[in-house]
């Protein structure tokens, strides 16, 4: 026997949601212009990058010119960016410009090459820096290497960060030219030593900023030496003037065979360091003195 129901079927009554299809019918187009638009953003930056070398797109403005117009477009521009980069720089070496009475020459080969690499610095940071430069080398003539002036150029913005950081936690002994990055100390073994423990003291600089890979990086660019280093013995009851990352500090070591532990900087480094505003890094001041203490009185 076949069942047959009045009632109409269910399915007549079966409607979809209206606010689950208008919110896939609204966020669908909403979501393709927010790509095209994205997408557009992007490429008019790539456009204004390569605009700035003097290559355009394959727009109908350009499709007409012969390959010697658009090389001879591309010199143009280039040309022009190198004139406005040494005219910065300019500006910025007048602005730092010192007045120590220096009658003494450039050397030439040192100015052209100067000119040569600064006319390819295009941000205005790295501007500020080279104008510094030459205003410190017109004022001292010798003050920066051309080696220097070459590794400068090579820097990344994360490049001078690590070194900016390095320059801040520098130390320097009265009388020494090179900056060092203190580590702690060290005391040679004698016959007391069997008595207590002797193992190297230092502090760790990641610590303060300045990480082991961020070491390596400093030391791959050239700017501190490969290996740590330790100082001579330093004699008992005679004060070492040092300045600590913006803090001055007499050490007087405690006993004999003690050394201080440190990585020097490179005299590339150690010339580029004059370039570095500093800040004073009181904490890692008051670790330093903390592990000092234990084989120095610190006056």
């Amino acid at each position: 026997m076949k069942i047959e129901s009045n009632s109409p079927p269910i399915t007549h009554h079966l409607k979809p949601i209206p606010s689950q299809k208008a919110a896939v019918e609204l966020s669908a187009p909403k979501s393709q212009s927010e790509n095209k638009m994205n997408r557009q953003s992007s490429q008019k930056r790539i456009v204004d990058w390569f605009s700035q070398a003097g290559v355009q797109a394959d727009s109908s403005m350009f499709k007409t010119s012969t390959s010697k117009e658009k090389i001879k477009r591309k010199k143009e521009v280039l040309e022009q960016r190198k004139l406005i980069n040494l005219e910065k720089i300019l500006g910025r070496a007048l602005d730092f410009c010192l007045d120590e009475g220096n009658a003494e020459e450039i050397d030439p080969d040192w100015f052209f090459s100067f000119v040569k690499m600064a006319e390819e610095i295009f941000s205005p940071a790295m501007q500020e820096l080279w104008g510094k430069i030459f205003a410190v080398e017109t004022a001292k003539p010798g003050s920066f290497s051309l080696k220097t002036l070459g590794l400068l150029k090579q820097l990344t913005q994360k490049d001078a960060q690590i070194f900016r950081n390095a320059v801040n936690l520098a130390s320097k002994r009265k009388g020494e030219s090179s900056p060092k990055l203190i580590l702690g100390y060290y005391q040679k073994k004698n016959i007391w030593s069997l008595f207590g423990s002797h193992k190297n003291h230092r502090l760790n600089l990641a610590e303060f900023g300045l990480g082991y890979t961020d070491i390596l990086s400093l030391i791959d660019l050239g700017l501190i030496h490969h290996s740590e280093i330790e100082s001579g013995e330093l004699p008992i009851g005679i004060p070492a003037e040092w300045r600590c990352a913006g803090q001055a500090l007499n050490l007087i070591a405690k006993r004999t065979g003690t050394t201080l532990v440190y990585y020097k900087f490179t005299t590339t480094g150690a010339e580029l360091c004059r370039l570095v505003t500093r800040k004073r890094q009181d904490v890692y001041v008051k670790s330093l003195k903390v592990i000092l203490g234990n084989a120095f009185n610190i006056i």
